[in-house]
């Protein structure tokens, strides 16, 4: 992997200002944060943070393990998303946050840049973890500019297409209609006319038929919640993948240029927003910010809506017949899915640094990652226990090959892994909703990428 001096995409402030910079909003919880005790100082006892609550069995049975193996104990707290990342910045200024926690790709860059994570190489607990067992590619997700290991893979996701077998059928499709689309920014391929079909008004016109009715739509082709931010993982994400040879910065990782501004990818977007004018996709409006796709598929009101794998059980579990399928291909001659994936980090304020090292190398292994796949909620990063993880999600009569074929044939690219990420959502947040909900052209995204890009540059101005 190039790597560059990290100074150099420094800005001038120092490292706790910009601590407590990203801790605007976070005051409030500050005192929580000291009150609730999350670190238990130097006691032995690892204190460990996730934000999954349909995770926490499944690590659970991990602590438990892990403590009958060194009689260490974990205690692990569990924090919604929502607040999750507020409360961690917290305890990281008053020095009482976890000593290991689940960490996320969006938010990794900025704890590397603020060096309050431990070099997990440098830790003697890591010589038992077996780097090469690991999924190809998710080893160096977690490795800093700087070459050191700051992360150690817990999981692995890719995108696919969830769909309502019942309406495929009423609409005439089959699953092999499905199975075999393709799409292209110019007509929308197969994958719109599909779309179209499976799209109804409420007169019970179809959207490829005379007098439809885009104004007046009761079941969307397709739905989403939100525009994406600069990501779209499961919104645009697949498309974009698959548009040509876009990526979202000029690196794999550690990127320091946004290509927002390039052709190939605001006609993309151009064509995917443009299926809210058609009728085809939901507007914004038509459900409300807090309803996700799970909920829109069950309810009736859309036919199909592209989410992760780590959301395989929740559609599985809703009272419709579920049917999954691999992103259409798209012009680049690939079905593309984004690969992410969650990681275990450890805090330099920890007390417990080697008991927490123990714990999270414990989590690098095959043992704990067998646990976690038997659970059937994420494919470990493991491959032997992504492997036991297909035949658990599979008892539910579901294919998994739709997330798994990426990962199999390497049709992936990874989540944009840059400095400023939080600046960089800040700006593309409304700039993609705009798009959404004033569908306004996608050519106005060029200046949210010089914005972007402007971070990185004045960075290296300021560091010179």
């Amino acid at each position: 992997m190039t790597t560059q001096p990290t100074s150099s995409l420094r800005s001038s402030l120092s490292r706790r200002s910009l601590l407590c910079g990203l801790a605007s909003g976070a005051a409030a919880l500050t005192l929580a944060a000291c009150a609730g005790g999350s670190q238990d100082q130097g006691s032995g006892t690892v204190e460990y943070w996730l934000w999954d609550a349909s995770q926490l069995p499944a690590y659970e049975a991990c602590a438990r393990a892990f403590e009958a193996k060194t009689g260490i104990r974990v205690n692990i707290t569990q924090i919604a998303w929502g607040d999750y990342w507020t409360k961690l910045t917290a305890g990281f200024i008053a020095g009482t946050g976890p000593d290991a926690f689940t960490d996320h790709i969006s938010k990794f860059a900025q704890f590397v840049e603020l060096e309050v994570l431990v070099p997990l190489e440098e830790q003697a607990a890591w010589s038992g973890v077996d780097e090469s067992a690991f999924q190809a590619g998710l080893i160096d997700l977690w490795k800093g500019e700087d070459g050191h290991q700051y992360g150690c893979p817990k999981d692995w996701d890719t995108v696919a297409v969830f769909y309502n077998k019942d309406m495929l059928a009423q609409a005439g499709l089959t699953e092999q209609d499905v199975a075999g689309w393709s799409w292209n920014p110019t007509d929308g391929g197969t994958f719109e006319r599909i779309l179209a079909r499976l799209t109804v008004d409420k007169n019970g016109v179809r959207g490829d038929e005379p007098g439809f009715d885009r104004s007046r739509v009761a079941v969307y082709g397709m739905g989403i919640q939100d525009a994406g931010s600069g990501d779209g993982q499961t919104q645009w994400s697949p498309f974009t993948g698959s548009a040509g040879d876009w990526s979202y910065t000029n690196r794999q990782t550690w990127g320091n240029r946004y290509r927002y501004d390039e052709k190939v990818f605001q006609d993309t977007m151009d064509w995917y927003f443009g299926l809210v004018d058609k009728g085809y996709m939901s507007p914004r409006g038509a459900f409300s910010t807090t309803t996700s796709t799970d909920v829109q598929l069950g309810s009736g009101r859309i036919a199909m809506c592209f989410n992760g794998s780590w959301m395989f059980s929740t559609y599985a579990k809703l009272d419709i017949e579920v049917g999954i399928a691999a992103n259409p291909v798209g012009p680049n001659g690939r079905s593309m899915s984004l690969f992410n994936g969650l990681g275990d980090s450890i805090s330099k304020q920890s007390a417990n640094i080697d008991q927490a090292s123990q714990w999270v190398a414990f989590l690098g292994t095959a043992e704990a990652q067998d646990i976690v796949a038997s659970y059937g909620i994420v494919f470990p990063a493991i491959a032997s226990s992504s492997e036991r993880a297909v035949e658990v999600f599979e008892e539910t009569g579901l294919p998994t090959s739709p997330f798994t074929q990426h990962v199999k044939d390497r049709s992936t690219f990874f989540f944009p892994l840059t400095y400023f990420g939080a600046d960089v959502t800040a700006i593309m947040r409304p700039a993609t909703d705009d798009l959404w909900a004033n569908r306004v052209p996608a050519s106005t995204l060029t200046k949210y990428n010089d914005q972007v890009n402007l971070l990185f540059e004045t960075s290296r101005r300021a560091s010179g």
